[in-house]
């Protein structure tokens, strides 16, 4: 099957199932890591701050490699992809297995083997998230067409986020790499049977892996990715504080954390029709501000939050599960636009997607890298109950990452809503 500018929703399904097994890996390293480390196995936070950081700086990094990679593969044929992304598959699973299920024990132990297989799983969702996420980005289509390939493959991925953090919760860590091995099979024999882009093989066989520069070449690329990078680390930040946030700042019970994470990942699922909705009418860039300023509104609420507010808490949840909606489907349908006026075929849609993921674990890396070990030099140590040592924590969660939202919004707006006034739109003829 070749590409469409018109997905049937059995063809969106078969595209973006992939996703939901990638984001039951994304919630386990990203999220639940930091927490199960220090909890589980006493890990300093120091500690634990320089593994992630050192991981995810060398994780983020090989992905323009990656990326070009990936372009190479599918310049070659689909089959040569979609093979590549299967021996993945399983090297991901594999890895994943070995991080949440240590068989060391020691501070010293336990941070090696964690940096060892940081890298091996992440190396490995790097490669199937590129590959996946260029291939929806070739199929081509208008905004509202390529928003709705985006919104099937993020909509997948929360249905997997929920799952995986339902199991967590609920059957713990055995249980989660077990389904996630089951998803990852299944997501990729849909994946198998997707619509499928053009391809344009002497061009993207031929062309060096100095290549891979080709996206930072385009102005529209580089105003983009100035939007994309602050409002990554706003997400960031307090995804990767969020579980310390619920233990020490609202004392709340460890068996209702997965309540909450449910309801702001099926908030965000559910958003993604009311989003793309306003496509049409307000266009990409704009629906998106609409998105960062929600999610402003919601965390200067998160802000005056203490112990015991578990409803208000939920009700955070679930807003700032709506602006997530926002902050999933649009950038990539923006750059999705971005790749379609660098010609919009197979031979750079990878080094493109290598650069935002290498931008968005950046935003990861500096979350867990940079705020653990602050909050420890500032006083905050997990089950503390000072308030000493809880307002660090509390200005982390919620008042930074409004002020990287604001940052980001400005951004969107002269950067690239100022000049769509013209009639140039998003890649208007201008250097950042």
């Amino acid at each position: 099957m070749t590409a469409t500018t018109s997905l049937s929703t059995a063809q969106g399904l078969h595209y973006g199932l992939l996703g939901m097994p990638l984001a039951f890996v994304a919630l386990p390293l990203y999220v639940l890591l930091p927490h199960h480390y220090a909890s589980q196995y006493g890990m300093p936070l120091a500690t634990l701050g320089a593994v992630l950081l050192a991981a995810r700086l060398f994780d983020a990094f090989t992905d323009p490699l990656l990326g070009r990679w990936s372009d190479r593969l599918l310049a070659r044929s689909h089959g040569a992809l979609l093979t590549a992304a299967a021996l993945a598959c399983a090297v991901l699973a594999l890895g994943l297995a070995a991080l949440f299920l240590p068989p060391v024990r020691g501070v010293q132990a336990l941070a090696a083997w964690a940096l060892a297989a940081l890298l091996v799983t992440s190396l490995a969702y790097s490669l199937v998230s590129i590959a996946h996420q260029a291939w929806g980005a070739l199929l081509g289509g208008n905004e509202a067409q390529r928003s709705r390939i985006v919104a099937w493959r993020e909509a997948a991925a929360l249905v997997g986020v929920v799952l995986a953090s339902v199991l967590s919760s609920l059957a713990g860590v055995g249980a989660l790499v077990a389904v996630l091995a089951v998803l990852l099979a299944a997501g990729w024999l849909a994946w198998a049977r997707a619509p499928r882009p053009a391809l344009t093989p002497s061009a993207g066989a031929a062309m060096p892996w100095s290549a891979l520069w080709q996206p930072w070449r385009q102005a529209a690329f580089r105003r983009l990715m100035a939007v994309f990078v602050p409002s990554g680390i706003a997400s960031a930040i307090p995804a990767t504080l969020v579980l310390f946030f619920i233990d020490d700042r609202l004392q709340l019970p460890a068996n209702v954390q997965g309540a909450f994470l449910g309801a702001y990942f099926l908030s965000a699922a559910l958003s993604m029709p009311l989003w793309l909705r306003a496509v049409p009418r307000w266009g990409l860039a704009r629906t998106w501000l609409a998105g960062m300023l929600l999610s402003v509104a919601v965390f200067i609420g998160a802000a005056t939050l203490g112990a015991g507010d578990a409803w208000p808490f939920a009700l955070v949840c679930v807003l700032s599960g709506l602006a997530l909606g926002a902050d999933l489907a649009l950038p990539g349908a923006l750059l999705a636009g971005v790749i379609a006026q660098d010609g919009g075929d197979a031979r750079h849609g990878g080094a493109y997607f290598g650069w935002w993921n290498l931008a968005a674990k950046l935003n990861l890396a500096l979350a867990a890298g940079l705020a653990l070990p602050l909050l420890g030099l500032w006083g905050y140590a997990p089950g503390a109950r000072s308030e000493d040592a809880l307002l660090p924590l509390t200005l982390a969660y919620a008042v930074l990452p409004c002020a990287l939202k604001l940052l980001a919004a400005a951004c969107l707006y002269l950067l690239i809503l100022r000049p769509r006034a013209a009639p140039t739109a998003l890649v208007a003829p201008r250097s950042l």
